[in-house]
This record gives structure tokens, sequence and C-alpha cells, in this order.
């Protein structure tokens, strides 16, 4: 695998942008993401610039995205973790009971996948979860619909467990999304 993982930079907002939007136009985006390609077209730079900052480095800590970026420069997947807990409202699911990482925005380019882009990202992430000291969180957790056994597949894979929580999916609450978690070691 020839690709770096790293936070994304507070100036990146437009790789931040095109990335997502790349994945909002993937075939599984409507059973991966809770926005729709027309929603992301529809942000105003300003809030992709807030967005990114928001989740680099330079942000408050509560939001870390981390990126694969190719020798190239070019960016072949994402994974963003959001902070949560019994102080914070959930961003989706169900409120924290305990300090948490939350992974979100789940996405490697077609041509890179199988490649090991996603382990790396989701180590990373993972990683950046534990090294927190305040919040020092408890778990990571992540939800999947119950409708793509694929990501299920890999998440189970790398370590997550289904809790046996689930959620209403948004616009459709006929279907499920469900809760995986990773506790500390």
């Amino acid at each position: 695998m020839d690709y770096e993982i790293r936070p994304v930079r507070a100036d990146e907002w437009q790789s931040v942008r095109d990335l997502r939007l790349a994945a909002l136009r993937d075939p599984v985006a409507p059973v991966a993401f809770l926005e729709t390609y027309e929603q992301g077209l529809e942000r105003s730079d300003e809030a992709w610039r807030e967005r990114t900052v928001d989740a680099s480095d330079e942000g408050a800590g509560q939001v870390r995205q981390f990126v694969a970026e190719g020798p190239d420069g070019s960016w072949a997947g994402s994974v963003t973790v959001l902070v949560e807990g019994p102080d914070v409202e959930a961003r989706f699911g169900e409120p924290a009971a305990v300090n948490q990482g939350h992974l979100v925005g789940v996405f490697v380019r077609p041509e890179a996948r199988g490649a090991g882009v996603a382990d790396a990202l989701f180590r990373a992430a993972v990683d950046w979860a534990w090294s927190l000291e305040k919040p020092r969180l408890e778990r990571v957790r992540l939800y999947v619909h119950e409708h793509n056994p694929r990501a299920a597949a890999f998440y189970r894979r790398f370590g997550f467990a289904p809790t046996g929580e689930t959620v209403p999916m948004p616009g459709d609450p006929a279907v499920r999304e469900l809760e995986y978690a990773l506790a500390r070691p």
C-alpha cells in the first residue's frame, strides 16, 4: 500500500468536498451515507471550510478526519471520528452513556479497495481515539445499514462487534442502522 494516512489539514476543504461528493456518487451511497449527492452539492464553500477546519489538527479536538493520500497527492479514502459523551448530544444514534468515538463517513474509492486502505484508515482513526486523554474514550462505535453486508463484514473483521442496538434509518423508519462497537483494549 503506497498511501500516507494522515489527518486533513484546515486548508484542504476543496479536497474534502471532492472526496465526499465522490463518496455520495458511489453506488452504495444510499445505504452508506445519510446525505445525498444533491445535498452535498448544496453546501456552501464556507460550510465545507468549517467542516474541514473542525476535522483537522487545528480544530477543537472533538472531530478528526483521516485521509489516505497517494504518492501523486490524490486521496483514495477517508474516515472521520466524532467524539461523543454523556454531556455531548449525539449526532446520530442513541446518546452516549460513556465517552466514545463514533466513526462516520467511511469511504474508499473503488480503484483502491482491497489494497488495505480501509484497514489503515481504521487503524489511524481508532489509534487517535485511544490516544485522547480528555475525554478518555471507553469505546468506538459506528452504525451500518442492515442491507450493507460488505461493510458489516469488514467492521467485524477489524474487531467491531454488534451491540444489539439499532436505530431507524432517517427517511425510512422500516429500515434499521445496526450499532457496532469496539471496546477499549
